[in-house]
């Protein structure tokens, strides 16, 4: 930043996502989900660094046919990003569609060329459109013509085109009323029943339960807990005093809202950043909490409660 000051907007951020799964990754606004979608695309601005590894495949060849599939995502260069991954490996469906369609373009002329461009083909785009349950009646139309609906299916379909074995849907609910969130995710989650891996970035906490396999919750750009979500939405629930917050807070539950407001990821606290908006704060809170068996919380829920 600005004075030469370092900001870790993601730290230590750990987990496994195995193909054919769905994972959501949630947490408030601000949290560092998207900054983490960002680094696995080669996506974030030039100000920023990365260090770790994010390898994707599996070492068995199973994706380019070198046989040699596994890849460092984090270390590769702009060229092997934008030529072997972005759209053929991984496949994004953005938080906001009008921005990522061309709008002075069909949907139809979008979809032809990011088919010549991926596959090699020249025609396919009704069959391309089907896969994300758009329209072959509106192919014709310019963004500006589309419900948000519709536009996030255009946006989706043109990202499913390189039959991508990672699915990468960055916050694709934002802005739809409840019928069209329902519909986005059921779509997705059919392109998960066909074999395709999903990481699923969300605040919207009912979108993640009708959607995923595990939950992964964020909070200020650490991974504070993983689980299974039958067990994260049922019972016993939550093992971390943030997550049980969120689901504290949806109006179906106890409706009742976490104190407190998310600390600036400038300006973090020491140790444990939820401690003080924590009930559960003690001294020991004082130390980052490492994360072990799926929650990173001094004083974490039993799994049997």
């Amino acid at each position: 930043m600005r004075g030469a000051r370092d900001i870790a907007a993601v730290t230590d951020a750990t987990f496994r996502l195995h193909r054919g799964e769905s994972l959501a990754l949630i947490g408030e606004s601000g949290c560092g989900k998207s900054v983490l979608a960002s680094a696995l695309l080669g996506l974030l601005p030039g100000n920023a660094r990365t260090e770790g590894h994010a390898w994707l495949g599996d070492g068995n060849g199973n994706d380019d046919g070198d046989g040699d599939d596994r890849l460092d995502l984090l270390a590769v260069d702009e060229r092997t990003l934008a030529r072997t991954v972005r759209g053929r490996r991984i496949g994004l469906v953005p938080q906001s569609p009008a921005a990522h369609l061309t709008p002075v373009r069909t949907v139809r002329s979008q979809l032809r060329e990011t088919i010549r461009e991926l596959t090699g083909r020249r025609d396919g785009e009704e069959a391309a459109a089907a896969r994300a349950a758009f329209p072959a009646d509106h192919l014709d139309r310019h963004p500006h013509q589309l419900s948000g609906g519709l536009a996030q299916r255009a946006a989706t379909a043109l990202a499913l085109v390189g039959d991508a074995p990672l699915l990468l849907a960055d916050e694709p609910t934002t802005g739809l009323d409840r019928a069209l969130v329902d519909r986005t995710v059921d779509e997705l989650r059919a392109q998960v029943d066909r074999g395709h891996t999903l990481l699923m970035i969300t605040h919207d906490l009912a979108a993640a339960e009708r959607i995923a396999d595990r939950v992964a919750v964020m909070y200020a750009g650490r991974i504070v807990e993983l689980a299974d979500a039958e067990t994260f939405f049922g019972a016993p629930g939550p093992r971390h005093p943030y997550a049980r917050g969120l689901l504290d807070a949806l109006p179906e539950r106890a409706f009742t809202p976490i104190p407190g407001m998310p600390p600036e990821l400038g300006d973090l606290p020491a140790g444990c950043a939820f401690a003080p908006r924590c009930p559960r704060a003690a001294d020991a809170c004082a130390a980052v909490p490492p994360l072990t068996d799926g929650v990173a919380c001094h004083h974490p829920r039993s799994a049997r409660a």
